[in-house]
């Protein structure tokens, strides 16, 4: 072995470690007070479309589920309907109903939901053992900045075959679940080798329509916990589970740079980094959407005065989006460029409402063999740490009309305000049916003010 080679081995050769013990050790003084406000932000968002999956077909099949096999009674709240159980069928439950809606949040660069796998997990947690609100958000904190630099390290070549949220997820539940189980640097390490040989998610799900990205998110959650609760009791795992031999990077990806799995620890916020999603489509699917939503609206174009739309894209986006060629179901719809933007000719929106009829509406059925994707160099260079949007327009007229966006609405740069989230998540809370108008005034106070509870009970009672 050379010594480029050997330096290049040591240097990585206890990342795995050192994330643990960060995660571990993590305080609430060591936060800046914007990355515990922007905490709070996600975790008001992540309700939202955890409460929007209350009726779907899909998260109700895994209620059904956690119902007959886990305990009808505990302090672990199942968020769509309110009943209590045990932490681990509560975290299933919950992170299964925050993935269906397609408004979760997303962190680019690691092209990962943070929050659909992190607050389900805690959640259930601190409301088992009466966790503060700082306690909480710590915990938080710790899985976000755990789960993205995971799935950072396992990078694009990963994400071609495996779901991001459902690998990397499940280590960012341990980190946060073990965090606010006080458990040890070595504990941690050891709960991060039992989430890593339980990460799982496959993207072939999308070419048959199936329900399996909810389960995705849904076991991410249930075994980070499982793999915290072990670690708590001495059970052991693999210690070097992300850069190891036959670790995750060996087996799930390729050329894995393993200084990514600890760079900026303690001053790279990477919760800060933290997109919310505006469109209730796949996030491949929204800077084209922002793009064509600019243009119509500056040119005031119908979807009748529109001949065709290219929407220039990254790599990525084809190998997730392209999967989908004809839509035969709403949730299958939301990962297809083709009905997106018809939604956004057709309605200049794309939310959940718009996704519901879209199948039925002939305007946006007709509006979609209009569009088409291609691969665009410039796209891709700047791809995963900036998702550019770029659109191509062809009028009826002949008339050919680009342009683009920088940063998808939601992105840090083009964040959504308080007031914004807050209109979003009552909107989604809403639409699941769990809660009415009332409802969620009421609990929306208790989610803004989640960082002065002293302890977490319920959030809906």
């Amino acid at each position: 072995m050379s010594g480029t080679e050997t330096s290049r081995k040591r240097s990585g050769e206890h990342g795995t470690a050192k994330l643990a013990e960060f995660a571990s050790a993590l305080s609430i003084r060591d936060i800046p007070e914007h990355v515990v406000e922007r905490c709070v932000d996600l975790f008001v968002d992540w309700a939202g479309s955890a409460l929007s999956g209350a009726r779907h077909r899909a998260i109700l099949a895994v209620d059904d589920f956690a119902k007959e096999m886990g305990p009808n009674h505990g302090r672990s709240e199942v968020l769509i309907s309110g009943r209590t159980t045990s932490p681990l069928f509560a975290a299933m439950v919950n992170a299964a109903a925050s993935h269906v809606s397609e408004q979760d949040d997303v962190h680019n660069g690691s092209v990962f939901h943070p929050g659909a796998v992190v607050f389900p997990a805690v959640l259930a947690v601190a409301q088992n053992i009466g966790a503060s609100g700082r306690e909480f958000l710590t915990a938080c904190v710790a899985g976000y900045e755990t789960g993205i630099r995971a799935g950072e390290y396992l990078g694009l070549p990963h994400y071609k075959v495996f779901h991001t949220t459902g690998t990397a997820g499940t280590l960012a539940a341990a980190a946060a679940a073990g965090r606010l189980l006080g458990l040890s640097s070595e504990q941690m390490l050891n709960a991060f080798g039992l989430a890593g040989t339980q990460a799982a998610g496959v993207w072939e799900f999308l070419r048959d329509a199936a329900d399996s990205k909810q389960l995705h998110t849904g076991k991410a959650a249930a075994n980070g916990l499982t793999a915290a609760s072990l670690a708590a009791r001495g059970f052991t795992g693999a210690r070097r589970i992300l850069e190891g031999e036959q670790g995750m990077g060996a087996g799930m990806s390729q050329n894995c740079d393993t200084t990514k799995i600890t760079a900026g620890l303690g001053v790279r916020w990477a919760l800060a980094e933290t997109s919310f999603k505006f469109h209730a489509s796949c996030r491949h699917t929204h800077p084209a959407a922002d793009a064509l939503l600019k243009i119509v609206q500056e040119h005031d174009l119908r979807a009748e005065d529109i001949e065709h739309v290219t929407a220039h894209v990254h790599q990525a986006a084809i190998d997730v989006l392209g999967s989908v060629v004809r839509p035969a179901t709403v949730h299958q719809a939301k990962f297809s460029m083709p009905a997106t933007l018809g939604l956004i000719a057709v309605h200049r929106r794309a939310g959940l409402d718009e996704f519901d009829t879209a199948l039925e509406d002939e305007a946006v059925r007709e509006f979609m063999r209009r569009v088409d994707m291609v691969f665009d160099p410039e796209v891709e260079q700047n791809y995963p740490a900036t998702w550019m949007g770029k659109v191509s327009v062809t009028t009826k007229g002949g008339t050919v009309l680009t342009d683009r966006i920088e940063e998808p609405k939601g992105d840090p740069g083009n964040t959504l305000t308080r007031g914004e989230i807050e209109k979003k998540v009552r909107s989604l809370a809403e639409y699941g049916g769990a809660l009415d108008r009332d409802g969620w005034t009421r609990v929306s106070r208790r989610l803004w003010s989640i960082a002065s509870l002293e302890e977490i009970g319920s959030l809906l009672r």
